[in-house]
Order: structure tokens, then sequence, then C-alpha cells
């Protein structure tokens, strides 16, 4: 189990570096994230590098026991690399330049970029290789954070490039992109531009592009570092830090290139619920390499900079999110940063040796967390990065379906409800999910698979021919699938199928779409006319003309009978939906679409397929997921719990957390992962954690 942070020697005279290494013994630190943002210090002037002064600080951390995951220091250009080679700097869609003063102000396609890149981390790599306290290496760090896209000309040379790649011809191009509309159509590449600032709006197609391209430009940049680490002699692991659901890099699509997934994660201590954010981005981390433990490589030790209100954490948050990342796959937590910057842009960030010093709550919480993450015992799960032939696939029984394709796609303009938030979609199931204390993955379609016994895939807009037939195939064999509105309208390319709508899951659901009957946004203005809402009920207790028992489905006929749904609100899109050979189980009771079905449901091979029609606000999604955990049999990792109690399941491994709430029972038997004492039952206030091997 790594613990420590990013460590910015740099920033500090060389008198103070030894007193960091006691403290860092001190506080239990087995490893730091080193040179992170070092590019001035170690190259001053192009062909010119100082190494002397890192030589003696990864000296003085191995003397000190303390390990190295060393960063390739190209996140943020040197001053004289923009003063000299400007064509380096991005470029918004606006034409306006980002210049120096900042951090990450380079064009990711840009050629001389990545050769001055490259030579930093050649040079890097052929003095570090092999140095002993070297146990990781960082590549760059946070991918388009703050540039989450490059309009320059560098972006439009290879913008070209890339579609040329993937087309191979202009027509085939024109075809994709329905070019024929507004006399769009394009006679070479040469003519094609980045989505720049246009009069109205884009393509979709090239808008989709775009995305496609801008994350696969960064990629490459961590690609060509990676290649030249490897060609060096590097043996360690290679990552490069994640930030959860970040919508400008698909990192499905990056995971197999990193050795091991670590991510950021800075949840809200002023949102009483963004635990449960902090939890599914942990899930949807785990779930982009499963076979691999990740590592929680940036969270806060206590308040933030950057929010409008930087909120302290409650005595306690700290390590009960630790715990949390833990229990969702983590086996390294570490900190931005080691200690307080004295001056810049983050000094009011927190840090675990804050400006107060040792003297303080944070440090005392910081010690505490160190020495029990140190009493751990090997975790149950493999520790060196290989898949352990006798570990379960997945100790999650529901797939979540998230997809970046998708979510581009569905967040276009010129749809029927523009004011869809994906994630936000994504993580109302999510929070309803984790309130039953269930274990989730966060998959693909294609990822979908007998691995689970419930899949709920919302506004699946953008559904791959693989996509569906996963689902189709995930249904045929046993599985319970939920697809929400706006589901499988158009291709990867962002048309329509012949045939209308639902064209691939239409027969599976045994529903056909007429229309998507956008509703007023919740958030929209008062003054902005139209329907906000949409009731849905019980078709039975509603008098729905279709309604039918789920039980007269050959698929559920041994199933338990199912509570009622109850009256639900809504929200976004209530479709004109019509039952083919599905039934119905709850219908429209209010508004335009009153009397139709909202929520149908289809036995189809050993499987059972659902259609919901609308969005259901919070208490309507509940009330979703009740009846399809039930339907499907999902049992919770931990039975009879609060909602304010968090349970986990990591193969033998439960981690319960109690995220601030009042005193709660837990009912298990084991032995504690800290203590080693046995466990029979716990009780857990506020902020109290336990992480548990449970006696099955």
């Amino acid at each position: 189990m790594h613990y420590g942070a990013d460590y910015n020697p740099e920033q500090w005279p060389e008198e103070i570096w030894p007193d960091d290494v006691a403290r860092m013994r001190e506080a239990g630190v087995t490893m730091v994230s080193l040179g992170i943002f070092a590019w001035s210090r170690l190259q001053p002037r192009e062909g010119e590098f100082d190494f002397g002064w890192l030589d003696r600080v990864i000296d003085l951390l191995h003397e000190g026991g303390i390990a190295v995951d060393l960063a390739t220091a190209t996140a943020s250009p040197p001053p004289w690399a923009s003063a000299a080679y400007p064509e380096l700097l991005p470029v918004d869609a606006d034409g306006a330049t980002y210049w120096p003063g900042s951090r990450q102000q380079y064009a990711p396609s840009s050629p001389v970029y990545r050769r001055l890149a490259g030579e930093l981390v050649t040079a890097l790599a052929e003095r570090y290789a092999s140095h002993p306290a070297v146990v990781m290496w960082h590549v760059n760090n946070e991918y388009g954070c703050h540039l989450n896209a490059d309009y320059s000309d560098a972006a439009r040379d290879a913008f070209r490039r890339w579609l040329t790649g993937r087309y191979g011809d202009v027509d085939a191009l024109n075809r994709a992109w329905a070019t024929n509309f507004w006399s769009q159509r394009y006679g070479s590449f040469d003519e094609v531009f980045p989505p720049r600032k246009a009069p109205y709006s884009h393509n979709p197609g090239q808008a989709l592009d775009f995305h496609r391209f801008t994350s696969d430009m960064l990629l490459e940049c961590y690609l060509m570092e990676r290649g030249i680490l490897l060609a060096h002699g590097v043996t360690q692991p290679i990552t490069t830090n994640f930030m959860g659901a970040f919508k400008p890099a698909d990192y499905a699509t990056w995971a197999p290139h990193v050795d091991l997934v670590s991510d950021d994660c800075y949840p809200d201590p002023n949102d009483p619920e963004s635990f449960r954010a902090a939890a599914f981005q942990r899930d949807l981390v785990r779930s982009l390499k499963p076979e691999v433990p990740w590592i929680l490589m940036e969270q806060a030790s206590n308040a933030l900079n950057w929010r409008p209100s930087n909120a302290p954490k409650a005595p306690g948050q700290m390590a009960a999110l630790s715990a949390q990342a833990i229990g969702r796959g983590a086996d390294g937590i570490l900190f931005f940063q080691w200690r307080q910057s004295k001056g810049g842009a983050e000094k009011f960030h927190s840090a675990m040796l804050p400006h107060a010093g040792t003297d303080t709550r944070t440090w005392r919480e910081v010690v505490d967390l160190g020495a029990k993450l140190a009493a751990l015992p090997e975790l149950p799960w493999p520790a060196e990065g290989e898949p352990d032939a006798d570990a379960p696939a997945t100790d999650a029984r529901v797939a979540l379906v998230f997809d970046w394709e998708n979510w581009w796609a569905v967040e276009a303009s010129d749809h029927p409800m523009n004011r869809l938030d994906h994630v936000a979609l994504v993580q109302r199931w999510y929070r309803a999910l984790h309130r039953r204390h269930v274990q989730v993955d966060l998959v693909r379609p294609e990822q979908v698979d007998g691995r689970y016994a419930l899949a709920i895939a919302p506004g699946l807009y953008l559904l791959r021919e693989a996509g569906a037939a996963a689902l189709t195939s995930f249904v045929e064999a046993g599985g319970h699938l939920l697809a929400g509105p706006f589901t499988d309208v158009v291709d990867e390319f962002d048309r329509f199928r012949d045939g209308g709508f639902l064209t691939q899951l239409g027969g599976l659901l045994g529903v056909r779409l007429e229309d998507f009957g956008a509703l007023v946004a919740p958030d929209a203005p008062p003054a902005e006319p139209g329907e906000r809402e949409a009731r849905f009920a019980d078709a039975a207790a509603a008098g729905g003309a279709d309604a039918t028992r789920e039980t007269d489905a050959p698929a559920e006929t041994d199933a338990p009978a199912l509570a009622p749904l109850g009256e639900h609100t809504g929200t976004l899109l209530a479709e004109e939906l019509h039952a083919l050979d599905a039934s119905v189980e709850a219908v429209f009771t209010g508004g335009r679409r009153t009397g139709d079905p909202a929520l149908t449901v289809r036995a189809a091979g050993r499987g059972t397929a659902r259609y919901l029609a609308t969005v259901p606000d919070e208490a309507g999604t509940q009330a979703v997921v009740d009846r399809l955990l039930a339907a499907a049999g999902v049992e919770p990792v931990v039975a009879g719990l609060p909602e304010h109690v968090e349970a986990a399941r990591r193969g033998t491994l439960v981690t319960l957390v109690n995220h601030g709430g009042p005193e709660a029972s837990v009912a298990i038997a084991g032995v504690d992962a800290v203590t080693g004492e046995p466990v029979d039952g716990l009780t857990l206030g506020a902020w109290d954690w336990a992480l548990v091997l449970d006696a099955r």
C-alpha cells in the first residue's frame, strides 16, 4: 500500500530537504511523485540539462527508504520554449492564443512541443531508468485538464492527417459527415479545418470526430513518452494520472496503454452527497483496468483553493475517503502535495505538511492514516499487477453503461433536448444503486456480459453494432437490462440508421419509438413555457389499458412479486412509445402522454429487457432501481445499512465507511484488516471506517 504525495523540492531551499524526508518517515510516507512541474529547473535552456539537484533529492529519499514515482516533467513547458518557438502554443476556437504564465500551455499536436518533450524524457530515462529509488514513472500530468481542445495550425494539420487515416479518401468522409447538407461537401482533406468559431452549428460528424481526435492527440503524446522510456530500458510501471469522468480524454481507450490506472479525485466537503460522486469516480477508474489495482494519485488533505468556496474537510473525513478508495480497488493513497507551497497559484491548497506545521489536525490525521495503512496485510488483490487466476473477474453484479463516444455525441447541439448532462444522468442511477449498497462496474456496452445480473444503459444515444449485439446476448443469456430514453438513436458517425429509432434494440425490447417528447428542462428559466415534467405510475394502479403483469412473462415466472413503483416524476423527455410485444409496467399519468407506456418489460431468451421512456427524478430513479434489483436478485454487499454508511467489496475485503451520519450498527463477522482483531458486528460513528476480511 503506497502512501505519499506530490513532492516539489524545487520550490524550497535545499536545507529544508532533509527535514522533509524526516517528516515523511514520521508520517509513514512510502512513495512520492517527483518532478511533475520541474521542466524549467531540469532544463534551464535548450540543450542544457541540470540534474544535479534532482540526483541529490532522489538519493536523499532513497536513503530515507522512500520510493520515487518519477515524472517526465512535460506538463508545463518553460518560458524559453515558447519564446523560441511560439508555434508550440495552443489556440482556442476563437483564434486566441494561450500564453505562458500558467501551466499546460502547449499544443499537443505541435511537432516542436513533441520534439522538446521527447528530448527531456530521453535525458531523464538515460539517467534514471535503473535508479533503485525509482519504482514508477509518471508521464506528463492530467492531460487536457485546462486545455480541453486545441484549434491551432498544428492541430489543423494533424486533424487532416488523422481524418485521412480514419477514412482513407475524402468521399468516405463526406458520406460519414453527411456533407451534402448545407453545402459542406469537401473536395480534399486540405479543405477540412477543426471546428473553429463558426456562424452557427458545426457539422455533428465533424464535432464528434474532433472529440476523438483530441483524445487521440493527447494519447499520442503519452505513447511517445512511454515509447522513449521503454526504449531506454525502463522496466518500472508507467502511468499518467486520470481525472475520473473527464470528457476530453476517452480513458477506456487509454487504459490498455497504462501499466496501472492512477486517478486524481477531489470531492467537495460543501456537498454532503459528494462521497457518492467520489465512489462513482473510483468505480469508474477501477472498471477501466479491473485486473490491476489502481492508485489514488491526488486528493486533498483538507481544503482546496480553486472552487468558489473551499470548505475544509471534517475531522476524520480525509481518512474516510481514503478508505473508500481502498475499498474500491486502490493500492495507493497519495495527496497533492507534500509541503504546502509558500507562493504561487496553489498556495492555499492544503498539503500533508501544512503551513501551520505539525501541531495541526491535518498533520495528526496524516500521521494516523499512515500508521494504519502501514499495518495492513497484503490485501486480497494481486499486488504486482498480475491477474490472479483464483480471483473473481469482478465483485459487481451490476453493470452501469458509460461510454465516452456516446457522451460526446449525446451532449452535442441540435437535439430534441439540448440540456442533457450525461454524467449527471449516469450518476443519478449510480447514486440509487449506491444507496442500496450494491457493487457496480462502469463499462462500455460491448463489455456487458454474463458476469453481471443487471445492466442499466441510460441515454445510450450512440450505440455501435458490437454494443447492441453484446446487450442482446446479455439478455438472451439470462441478464436483466434497462434501457433509458434517447437510446439507440444514431450510429458511430452520429447518423440515423434506416428504419427510425431503436433499430438495433427495438426487437429485443418489444417496443417502437415514435417521438422523443422533449419537456422543458428543470433548470430552464421560470418564464420558459411548456411542460416541465411527466408523471408516471404503475400501469395496473393507473388503469392503463395495455397493462399486464410482469409475472406473465416466461422469464419472470419464478421471480418474487415486485413491490409497486408508486407515482413519480419524469423529466427532460416523455417519449411517445408503442408496446408491440412488451408488457407495460408503468404509464404516464400526466401531460401530453397520459395513458401511454412509460416503462415496458419483455422476456427475451432467458432474460428480461425493459425500456423507460423518461428520465425519472431522484425518487423515481430509486423506485425503478429497487424494482430492478429485486427482479435480478442482486443482493447488497452488507444488508441492513443506512444510506450514509457505505459498503464495498474487494474479494474478501469489505470496506465500511460512515460518511458523517448518525452512529450505525453493522452486522458483519471476520477479522479487522488493520488491527488483526476478530470482528463480530461493528458500530461506526461519524467518519469512522473499517476494513474487514469477512468470514465468507
